[in-house]
């Protein structure tokens, strides 16, 4: 009896006493291995930590495994234990089961084409939302607004969102609240601050009074990074410039014409913007917050109850796309296949900029910055207190804000830590310990535990 198990449960040189599949010296060394592992690959790995598992619990101290393998030999040793354990079905309740119990096959997945779309665009062409049973229609959408629409009236069944859109919603800020659930974060960092050509010698945002720029939307992270950037720089938001909600696609046309003087808007515009020689980058939003999240995968509270399967199915595939787009190496053939018509419909060379994180700026000068966007999937909690504290900074939300309580209803952290372990997936440490991570924007600290306390000690509010 073959037995290719990389943990090696039938051999009597190997020891299963040191972390939870036994291979390894420590859990932190099994993780590393699990980390590096291809995510194709995620149902052998889940399969075999059951076997190593089970060998485990049977023979829970090595020398008396390793005495009965040596006695009896590998392949009697296999037979016997699967006689007595129930491997097989064990192994087949782990890897859920993909092709039925789903409550819904047929998925309308809304997308507005950036990407930050990437994890759930990549889902479709690599095969992972059929691998999980589900037909899965990719909707491309033409801006935010279009997208809270549609997921309020149940045109979408889940969604790429805007980060702080699904605690907006929840809230019943900018529209009927509607409870609604952020499964993961699509993308970290991803986005700048785009000037226009005109502006070079113009660098210091001091300078910008009478400025006008374009954001995607009101509840978006590039409004309150935009925000957060001018006012550190003791400009007012919204007193002594513009900020003009325009949808992505239409930022490029508007610098060119002279209507606005720049954006904080999402990739691919912002390269898009140099490769037209209409503006440059005069930031990147890492460079403001370092980590931040920019877009979520997102579902009503109501999908994810009628359907907890289905909706565990797409968490599943999802993830599956998020790992892949964040190892580097895959990031030249995502630029070719995302940038497509069906999908972004952008030149493959600007998409390719942004992925692999070496660029033209737009001043003349190639940058290379590997985590110019990175996806990393887990919602945490601390990223959700803190785009309510410029919800209520900046006047969008009035009264008593339940920071923690709201943070730890919308955010899915519980269930995306879960999910990605059903892949095969590492998860930190501290998503299970709490789940508020640090944050630090252009140099200050936040604490979560105090949120109030962080709005109150800004110069420039309206709260």
């Amino acid at each position: 009896m073959d037995n290719p198990n990389r943990y090696r449960p039938f051999d009597g040189d190997a020891t299963l006493s040191s972390c939870s599949c036994g291979q390894h010296a420590s859990e932190s060394e099994h993780d590393a291995q699990l980390r590096n592992r291809s995510l194709s690959d995620a149902e052998f790995i889940s399969r075999d930590v059951v076997e190593a598992a089970a060998v485990r619990a049977l023979f829970p101290r090595d020398d008396t495994r390793r005495s009965f393998i040596r006695a009896v030999g590998k392949s009697a040793a296999m037979a016997a234990v699967y006689t007595v354990l129930p491997i097989a079905s064990l192994q087949e309740a782990f890897a859920q089961d993909k092709s039925g119990n789903l409550e819904k096959r047929d998925l309308d997945v809304g997308f507005v084409p950036i990407t930050c779309a990437t994890p759930l665009i990549a889902a479709e062409p690599l095969g992972f939302y059929k691998e999980q049973g589900l037909n899965v229609t990719l909707q491309k959408v033409g801006g935010w607004a279009l997208v809270r629409d549609r997921m309020l009236n149940r045109e979408l069944d889940a969604s790429h969102t805007l980060a702080p859109m699904p605690l907006a919603i929840s809230m019943g800020v900018g529209s009927q609240p509607t409870p609604t659930r952020v499964a993961t974060i699509q993308n970290v960092n991803g986005q700048a601050i785009v000037l226009a050509l005109k502006h070079k010698d113009n660098r210091d945002p001091r300078n910008w009074k009478g400025f006008k720029f374009a954001i995607p939307f009101d509840f978006s992270m590039h409004n309150f990074l935009l925000r957060y950037y001018l006012a550190e720089h003791g400009i007012d938001p919204d007193r002594d410039v513009q900020l003009r909600v325009t949808p992505p696609a239409e930022m490029i046309a508007n610098l060119r014409a002279g209507n606005i003087d720049g954006f904080l808007g999402p990739d691919p515009f912002n390269q898009r913007a140099v490769f037209d020689e209409v503006g440059f980058i005069h930031i990147l939003s890492k460079d403001i917050w370092a980590g931040h999240p920019c877009c979520s995968f997102s579902a009503s509270e109501a999908f994810v109850k009628q359907n907890p399967n289905t909706f565990a199915a797409l968490y599943r595939a999802t993830l599956k796309g998020a790992a892949y787009a964040h190892e580097a190496s895959n990031r030249p053939a995502l630029a070719k296949m995302i940038s497509a018509p069906a999908y972004l419909n952008q030149p493959e060379l600007v998409v390719r900029q942004v992925l692999t994180g070496t660029f033209a700026d737009g001043l003349g000068q190639v940058q290379r910055v590997s985590d110019r966007v990175d996806f990393e999937p887990l919602p945490w909690y601390s990223m959700a207190v803190w785009m309510m504290t410029q919800m209520k900074r900046w006047g969008y939300v009035k009264g008593d804000v339940d920071y923690h309580a709201l943070a730890e209803k919308v955010f899915l952290l519980t269930d995306a830590r879960a999910a990605m372990k059903q892949i095969g997936a590492t998860v930190p440490d501290i998503a299970s310990t709490g789940g508020y991570r640090p944050i630090a924007v252009m140099g200050r600290t936040f604490d979560p535990a105090h949120p109030d306390g962080y709005v109150r000690a800004f110069a420039i509010k309206r709260a």
